[in-house]
């Protein structure tokens, strides 16, 4: 068989292949491969077109951008079609780039860039006409999209009606729909609290809900927009730069990426680059790199395009968050109150900038959920410093495919990760595997339990560094490493053993001199006097957080009232039901915790008492507060939290309600539209202060 006969064979299965991934990624919703392996498969294709040109095909998947649309939604012709970009994750890439445009217009200096992060969510393209909205499209294949209208309508930052004056009689808007990942964990958390169907990643659900035909579940969702470019102009001009363009959008309501910037030549480029990607595990939005192009619109209608990218545009792609290993074991670990988790043991794959060699499958039913066996290709996601998560199985026909594309990452691999992996069931323990007590699982619960309780060397573990973090007895300085020698040595076997530490035994200890235990025990000494909150969440009580406990010490004032409480009195707490209320209740009827909690009194600990407070008496009742950014002191999960438990409610995004933003580093357009609106910004130790006065500091 000749050389061109092969190259035939390879590229009508590669085009096969991608087109498949198309279907699933832009169609379904459901890729099935990784962006990085999608990328190695697109890039063999383009390296065998280039060998031999007479094969390209008009229907190639390098002549086409994404999929045909769904027959389910009207057809869009795009007037101007929206292309793909050109790819780079290597400063080489940039600087040719570079050269190609200065070749091309035959330039001696290189031309001005307009920068900004590439978002990771949905392409869209919305028409004005007379400053009105009158259509929303998807970018589909390129040349035809899908009419989504009616769900980009119910978006709130897509202005149905451009603001003030001067935009064109006719023009076509280009942007991206995306998901925060904060606004994302809460939809799925609500999702679980009533047994709804969560979703895999925010630019899936941001793909699916602008798809769906009830346009009235997409206005519950919290779609929103940044816009980078234009399309379609007719009966107007605009400026000759992108980054006025983008002034422009702004005065016009459209909203714009806040961390855009205009650099001179690819130097800066790089640099802003480099910048952005210190900011990406902060931002509140999933970005995969920078996308940069020539500012000069004339300079861009000079450059022109190719089949199915913009001359004077590319994309620097970060680091793979996304890639495929293999599952190679299942562990399960045991927590504080006695949950079993499965974590992944995956052959060690570099992802996010760190090689990654475990990854949380959260419960048994996430294993049946993406129908995981030991063995198995997975595709595993990390983004920033999220824990590592698999996100969904390589189909078994996809795995060789996937192998050949790397074959000089098989040249140096060991020889036992290139053993063909065994497949074998993921079975739940029956037993606990520190303990060996029986695991058991409550009626309507996804979780398996350890019943082993005090008895049990993992839970004792976790229960003491619960009670010594920093959110609770801040007593610094007890890390896992020792909590693990005291609990093995039988220094400690319960909570209270903690406040009979003493210098001498403590200096014993490996990794421990004289100075260290001193510094230890006088963290021991300072956390006795701690507020009622505080000492609540401590306890580890189950479903019990910081805002839970703080709600009940603001309504019982005391330790004693509370202790004393029935289920029905504490249902009267604001946001404690009655499965909650059952568990506080029970915590304090069980003679083993009422005996830790004496012998922690005895030993000198002393919750303050604290005033009662009715829900209204609240300090922050009736407020809207949204949080976003990185906080030092707490994550948003915390602050979310405290600011309940002082009685206001937290949104995922800002409005003209919103009574105050506590904005961190990273802080992007919720930060723009709270100082456009003239709302209330604290910095982190604004927060802390206000916190402090209200005696909620955590």
């Amino acid at each position: 068989m000749s050389d061109i006969d092969t190259a035939k064979r390879e590229l009508a299965d590669l085009r096969a292949r991608i087109q498949h991934h198309n279907e699933r990624y832009h169609q379904q919703d459901a890729p099935e491969i990784s962006d990085q392996d999608f990328d190695r498969l697109f890039a063999r294709l383009l390296a065998l077109e280039a060998e031999f040109p007479a094969l390209i095909t008009p229907d190639s998947p390098s002549q086409r951008v994404g999929s045909a649309p769904l027959g389910e939604l009207d057809p869009v012709q795009h007037a101007i079609p929206m292309l793909s970009l050109e790819k780079g994750s290597s400063a080489d890439e940039l600087l040719r780039f570079e050269e190609r445009v200065l070749r091309r217009l035959m330039l001696a200096a290189p031309p001005a860039y307009s920068c900004e992060p590439k978002i990771d969510g949905v392409a869209i393209s919305l028409l004005y006409r007379a400053g009105r909205l009158e259509r929303a499209a998807t970018r589909g294949d390129g040349l035809t999209g899908e009419d989504v209208t009616h769900n980009v309508r119910t978006v709130r930052s897509v202005p149905l009606q451009l603001q003030g004056s001067g935009w064109p009689a006719l023009l076509e808007v280009r942007g991206e729909i995306y998901i925060s990942r904060s606004a994302f964990t809460d939809m799925n958390d609500a999702a679980t609290r009533r047994g709804g169907r969560t979703f895999v990643n925010p630019r899936n659900a941001a793909a699916g809900l602008l798809r769906q035909k009830d346009s009235r579940d997409t206005a519950r969702r919290p779609l929103t927009l940044f816009c980078y470019s234009t399309g379609l102009v007719e009966g107007g001009s605009l400026p000759e730069a992108l980054s006025t363009t983008f002034s422009c959008f702004e005065r016009w309501g459209l909203p714009v990426n806040p961390l855009r910037r205009v650099v001179q030549g690819m130097a800066d480029c790089l640099a802003y680059c480099e910048d952005i990607a210190r900011q990406r595990a902060a931002l509140d939005y999933d970005i995969d790199g920078v996308v940069i192009k020539v500012d000069s619109l004339a300079l861009q209608q000079q450059l022109g395009m190719n089949a199915r990218t913009p001359r004077w545009a590319i994309a620097y792609k970060f680091a793979a968050e996304e890639v495929t290993t293999v599952l190679e074991d299942v562990e399960f670990q045991v927590g504080r109150t006695g949950t079993l988790t499965p974590v992944a043991r995956l052959r060690p794959v570099f992802v996010g900038g760190v090689t990654v060699a475990s990854a949380t499958l959260h419960n048994m039913d996430e294993v049946a959920r993406l129908g995981l066996q030991i063995g198995d290709h997975v595709i595993v996601r990390r983004a920033g410093d999220v824990i590592p998560k698999i996100v969904s199985v390589v189909p078994p026909a996809e795995v060789g495919a996937l192998e050949y594309t790397a074959p000089e990452a098989a040249a140096t691999a060991p020889a036992s990760s290139m053993l063909a992996p065994v497949h074998r069931r993921i079975e739940a323990p029956t037993q606990c595997p520190v303990c060996q007590s029986p695991i058991t699982r409550e009626p309507g619960e996804i979780l398996l339990r350890c019943s082993g309780g005090a008895i049990c060397r993992a839970q004792l573990e976790q229960s003491l560094l619960h009670f010594a973090s920093r959110t609770a007895m801040d007593i610094e300085g007890l890390g896992a490493k020792l909590v693990e020698q005291l609990v093995s040595q039988k220094q400690v076997g319960s909570l209270a053993d903690l406040y009979r530490l003493d210098v001498p035994g403590l200096a014993a200890l490996d990794r421990m001199g004289e100075k260290s235990a001193r510094n230890l025990v006088d963290a021991i000494e300072a956390s006795k006097s701690v507020s009622l909150p505080r000492f609540l969440f401590a306890l580890g009580i189950r479903d019990v957080g910081e805002a839970t406990a703080l709600a009940l010490a603001n309504h019982f004032g005391s330790l004693d009232a509370l202790m004393a409480a029935s289920p029905a009195e504490l249902t009267d707490v604001p946001d404690v039901g009655p499965v909650v209320a059952g568990r506080v209740a029970e915590f304090f009827r069980e003679p083993r915790h009422r005996d830790v909690i004496e012998h922690l009194l005895a030993a000198g600990v002393s919750p303050r008492s604290q005033p009662v407070l009715a829900r209204e008496q609240l300090p922050l009742s009736g407020q809207i507060w949204v949080v976003t950014g990185t906080l030092a002191s707490l994550d948003r999960a915390a602050a979310k939290s405290l600011l309940q438990g002082l009685g206001a409610k937290v949104a995922g995004s800002v409005s003209g309600n919103t009574t105050c933003v506590v904005a961190g580093p990273g802080a992007g357009s919720k930060l723009t539209t709270a100082e456009s609106l003239g709302i209330r910004v604290l910095d982190e130790a604004e927060f802390l202060a206000l916190l402090a006065a209200y005696g909620a500091s955590p």
